[in-house]
């Protein structure tokens, strides 16, 4: 990931994951079909989806979506962001790097308990200086 996915959703116009998409199909000039044909979804549903009626859909169709849309690595991990919080749960790409090391999870509870915003600041600024 580059070094500006550390970006958030809020450095963006939009305020959800429809308006996030529809604001990125549009910019590349995509039509909602094209999108939908790489994702395999209906128009419809991916119509509802981008008006806010639908959430965002399973994992393996979000990264078909994230493609089809040409989204960059900071793209993406807003993306996920948005997804996330769209279904109320964690960014749907990281469930299961967390689940796979048990470090990870004593960090997030650790942080959770004791941490701060400025103490991620900096653990993110070391490692994005490696």
């Amino acid at each position: 990931m580059d070094t500006n996915a550390t970006s958030s959703a809020a450095s963006h116009n939009a305020a959800t994951f429809g308006e996030y998409i529809t604001e990125k199909r549009k910019q590349r000039t995509l039509p909602a079909s094209q999108v939908c044909e790489a994702v395999g979804i209906s128009i419809s549903y991916y119509c509802d989806i981008e008006k806010g009626r639908r959430l965002p859909p399973d994992r393996e169709s979000l990264a078909k979506m994230a493609k089809a849309l040409h989204l960059n690595d900071t793209e993406t991990a807003v993306f996920y962001d948005y997804a996330g919080k769209a279904r109320f749960e964690a960014p749907p790409d990281l469930p299961a790097y967390i689940n796979e090391y048990e470090i990870v999870r004593v960090a997030l509870r650790l942080a959770k308990n004791k941490g701060n915003a400025e103490d991620w600041s900096n653990f993110i600024h070391t490692l994005e200086n490696r």
